[in-house]
């Protein structure tokens, strides 16, 4: 379908232009950092990037093709379920933006591992951080790579490996060449592609169904647990929806991806702004997206896969031009995680492990240009790396991704919160805490040990914390410096 093709490679050369743009941009800004330039811009977004970016880096694959293709299977009870996250923006920047601002500005942290060395001191600590990092991102980009491609494939009728190397090579190169203001700026366009796919998408599944009194209806027809609470086959019992709160409530806390954004915004107008916009707009999104994908099954039944449904939605109902316009908003969803993850992965590497490890944290040992290059090579091999594994998919990408998400918040959560507001935590709770909960999460997700309808991550977090807490007993208390820092002391 080549008139599909015209807007989606148009839109991909949209978001290599800002790249450039942003490159430009930097060169030519009056912020000599290149580590703070290039990694969070230069601590500059306002309200509304902040709040497109937090959305579109958290939003991915799952959100758009993950997500929906479940609903399709397991009926409104999955919308319920997606509904939790909601609160993503709010929560993340009402709990932790202000005092990661103000402690990120003080210490000059760019990543939130520069934020647990500051208060923990532990070169343990950064590792296995540093390291789980990498692994889940990984796994989360490899979902991600495998979503792009397939909506390429399903809308143009071009193969999957086409797809991806087109997907591939533009999303690691506009990372790659503009840093974090090519991420952010592209961020905000997704966003806004991302909202109006998502509204365009629903009102032509209503359309297509006859309204949504009808497609209530026929969906009854088709299996009465569509409509139900706790889904068809009874599949979303209590304990799921307990776990989901969990998972994509308290636990986005722990999320790299979306918690170094905190460091990032200019002001605090520009926070209290994000935290309303943000929360509007992905309570839109997401509820159009999650309702297209229930309310699909009364226009499409029968699908092999849910993950089919968004992409057959676009294809079937719209002219294959707009088709190849609105495929942009999932995949504006897919390219704004990608971008955020490589740029984290690439600052794990050259900021976290190099710079503190190889140059003891003297920057000044290593040119500016040296540095953007190295940067670059890391986020390209990373995406390479990536992108040949992500052949030979696996059938729902929403279970990859949420078990990166758990294996993060195992890792990040409770040193994170207890670091920044429980004066006591020290280094040897952060440690207990990392292990256990990463044992825990693995062990259960590895052997699929079966809780009730419970998520894993209940039981890790719960452990985890308890592990902190008793681990915190064979460390020291925070030394003057640190409590200088980040209580005023």
């Amino acid at each position: 379908m080549i008139s599909a093709l015209f807007p989606l490679v148009g839109y991909l050369i949209l978001t290599l232009a800002i790249a450039v743009w942003a490159q430009q941009k930097a060169r030519s800004g009056a912020s000599h950092n290149t580590v703070e330039e290039y990694f969070i811009g230069g601590r500059s977004m306002g309200g509304f990037v902040l709040a497109m970016t937090i959305i579109a880096s958290y939003t991915s694959a799952s959100s758009f093709i993950g997500g929906p293709g479940v609903a399709y299977s397991l009926g409104l009870a999955w919308v319920l379920l997606a509904m939790i996250q909601v609160p993503t923006t709010f929560l993340t920047l009402g709990v932790l933006g202000k005092r990661f601002a103000i402690i990120g500005r003080r210490l000059g942290a760019v990543t939130i591992t520069d934020f647990l060395y500051a208060r923990y001191k532990s070169d343990v600590v950064v590792i296995l951080c540093s390291m789980a990092l990498l692994v889940f991102f990984a796994a989360s980009m490899v979902a991600q790579f495998i979503g792009g491609a397939r909506l390429f494939q399903a809308v143009t009728g071009y193969p999957y490996e086409a797809g991806l190397v087109l997907f591939g090579v533009t999303v690691v190169v506009y990372t790659a060449v503009g840093g974090f203001r090519a991420v952010v700026l592209t961020d905000a366009l997704q966003g806004i592609v991302m909202v109006v796919a998502s509204v365009v998408i629903f009102m032509a599944v209503l359309e297509a169904g006859g309204g949504m009194t009808q497609c209530i209806q026929t969906l009854k027809g088709i299996d009465p647990g569509l409509i139900a609470p706790s889904g068809a086959g009874g599949k979303v019992p209590a304990p799921m929806l307990f776990s989901f709160w969990v998972l994509v409530g308290l636990g986005i806390l722990g999320l790299p991806q979306t918690t170094q954004r905190c460091f990032g915004y200019k002001d605090s107008k520009s926070m209290h702004d994000a935290m309303i916009m943000g929360t509007l707009i992905i309570g839109f999104l997401l509820l159009f997206m999650h309702l297209a994908g229930v309310l699909g099954r009364a226009v499409m039944p029968g699908l092999k896969s849910g993950d089919l449904i968004i992409p057959s939605l676009i294809l079937d109902l719209l002219p294959p031009f707009w088709a190849g316009v609105f495929v942009a908003g999932p995949l504006a969803a897919i390219m704004s995680t990608v971008d955020t993850m490589l740029l984290l992965v690439s600052a794990a590497i050259i900021k976290d492990l190099y710079i503190r490890y190889s140059l003891k944290n003297d920057t000044s040992r290593i040119s500016p240009k040296k540095l953007n290059r190295m940067s670059f090579g890391c986020t390209i091999c990373a995406g390479v790396l990536v992108f040949a594994a992500s052949f030979n998919p696996p059938e729902l990408l929403v279970w990859i991704n949420l078990f990166a998400f758990g294996g993060l918040e195992a890792v990040f959560l409770w040193p994170i919160i207890l670091g920044l507001y429980w004066k006591k935590a020290n280094a040897a709770g952060a440690v207990f805490s990392i292990l256990i909960g990463l044992t825990v999460f693995i062990f259960i997700s590895v052997f699929k040990v079966q809780l009730g309808g419970v998520h894993a991550i209940v039981p890790t977090l719960a452990l985890s914390l308890v592990a902190f807490w008793a681990g915190n007993s064979f460390g020291d208390p925070a030394g003057p410096d640190v409590r200088r820092i980040f209580w005023d002391e």
